[in-house]
């Protein structure tokens, strides 16, 4: 399991660009300030805390399958009921919150049609579900140049791993397909776009060595020439970087009513 590392290394990857998204997700979701929240896969609780913000901790509750993610979660958010769950078997009875979100995880879950149709069950009626799926085809520009690298240089080794080709949702559009299947009404979908600014490549490029999620894994997998190597064609796709300089990033978003 690529998450199965400490919290840390998550947000140095992909958790610096939670708080913006979620906030982002929970617009289009309609969160307000007197809204019963359920985080899905809330990862390190960098999203869970703009909910935090919205609607108090005694509102929100969180799932996450990682035991180190899911003890970040308690450290770093006291009053949030925090769970270790799968979004396949949420721990909570039927129709006991407004709204459910999930960011940046259907596409991790082993069924993700049973996750929608929990995470549609703990929905009152009447309430909100709510996804996002990063655009890894094109518009996630941290991983999406992190993955033509690495398949410029190792073809086969990378096809395996490529989260372009390899993860479901990545489109626009599925999200919303697999939300009327679930009997979800008023479904919307759309875009949301996000952008990080660093410091430095080196900002960029570590994390990556830590292990986390797909191209982590992939990265830890490789010798030390053939890091060296991605390094190298990663810095120069993103075009060779001096100084600061911001990365943006799209998601794939859906929204629909219990």
């Amino acid at each position: 399991m690529t998450f199965a590392v400490p919290a840390e290394a998550y947000d140095r990857l992909v958790g610096r660009y939670s708080f913006d998204l979620c906030d982002a997700l929970a617009r289009v979701a309609g969160i307000g300030l007197d809204t019963t929240v359920l985080d899905v896969g809330a990862g390190t609780g960098v999203g869970t805390r703009r909910l935090v913000e919205l609607v108090g901790a005694d509102r929100v509750a969180a799932v996450d399958p990682s035991p180190p993610f899911v003890e970040a979660l308690r450290d770093r958010l006291p009053g949030v009921d925090v769970r270790q769950a799968s979004a396949e078997s949420l721990p909570f009875d039927d129709g006991v919150f407004d709204a459910v979100l999930a960011q940046l995880v259907l596409n991790f879950m082993s069924d993700p049609a049973a996750g929608v149709a929990e995470m549609r069950r703990v929905t009152r009626p009447g309430g909100v579900v709510a996804a996002c799926v990063w655009d890894y085809v094109e518009e996630m520009t941290l991983l999406r140049v992190f993955w033509d690298a690495a398949t410029a240089l190792d073809p086969e080794g990378a096809a395996g791993a490529n989260e372009a080709t390899q993860m479901s949702f990545a489109r626009e559009g599925e999200l919303g397909e697999l939300w009327r299947r679930a009997a979800l009404r008023d479904v919307s979908h759309g875009a949301i776009v996000v952008s990080v600014a660093y410091e430095s490549f080196d900002e960029v490029w570590e994390p990556f060595t830590a292990g986390v999620a797909p191209s982590g894994a992939y990265t830890a997998s490789l010798d030390d020439g053939g890091r060296e190597a991605l390094r190298e064609e990663y810095r120069r796709r993103l075009g060779t970087p001096e100084g600061g300089f911001e990365l943006s990033a799209r998601a794939w978003y859906a929204v629909g009513t219990r």
